[in-house]
This record gives structure tokens, C-alpha cells and sequence, in this order.
């Protein structure tokens, strides 16, 4: 199991060292209705391949992969969930933008 956000602590010689994950343990999931997200498209450095990046989530990591689940479901495409971003493989903005409006999120479209 990989550790996300190690610090560079690799090994430690104290007995009593607990390695602590502040940034995750104090992160909590905004309300839906709080929550400002954007939906854009992108296809630079993607070797010319079209996808849909939603950005802003603001909570938990497994909250954003549930959210991933339902906009992937929702769209019919595959994704990925990490770093507070949504990436769904094509171009879903507007799928996506009424997905996220419909759930109560306050979501509008950004870029060109």
C-alpha cells in the first residue's frame, strides 16, 4: 500500500514514532449546496484525446470518488478521481453540468 502524502519519512528509529495524517483527518466534505465546481474540457497534453475535468470538490477523498462513480455512471465513460479533480474520458460538459446542477451542487461551465 502506497502512502499518499509521506513527507519524505521513510523510516524512523523512535519506538514511539506514529506517523500522523493531519491533512485528511481534519478535511471534511462541504455541503452540496456549498460546494462551487467547474466543468471544462481539456485535450492539451492528452496526445489530442478529448476529456471533461471537473475541479473545486472540497471534502474527503471518498467522497469525490463517490462522486466520480455517479458522473461516470451518469455519463456512460470511464474517469479517474484524485488531487480534488474528476476526469471523465470525452467531451461530458454538458452532461456533467446538468448531473451536478440536478444534485444541488453550484457548478457552471468554465473556459472556452
Amino acid at each position: 500500500m502506497k502512502r499518499k502524502h509521506a513527507e519524505g519519512i521513510v523510516y524512523s528509529t523512535n519506538p514511539d514514532f506514529v506517523f500522523d495524517r493531519e491533512d485528511e483527518a481534519d478535511e471534511i466534505t462541504l455541503p452540496v449546496y456549498q460546494q462551487q465546481l467547474r466543468v471544462r474540457i481539456e485535450s492539451k497534453g492528452r496526445k489530442g484525446k478529448t476529456v471533461t475535468v471537473v475541479e473545486g470538490f472540497s471534502g474527503t477523498a471518498n467522497d469525490l470518488e463517490l462522486l466520480a462513480r455517479d458522473l461516470k455512471m451518469r455519463c456512460g465513460t470511464g474517469g479517474s478521481a484524485k488531487d480534488r479533480l474528476i476526469v471523465l474520458q470525452g467531451d461530458f460538459r454538458e452532461k456533467a453540468l446538468s448531473f451536478l446542477l440536478e444534485k444541488g451542487y453550484k457548478a457552471k461551465k468554465a473556459g472556452g
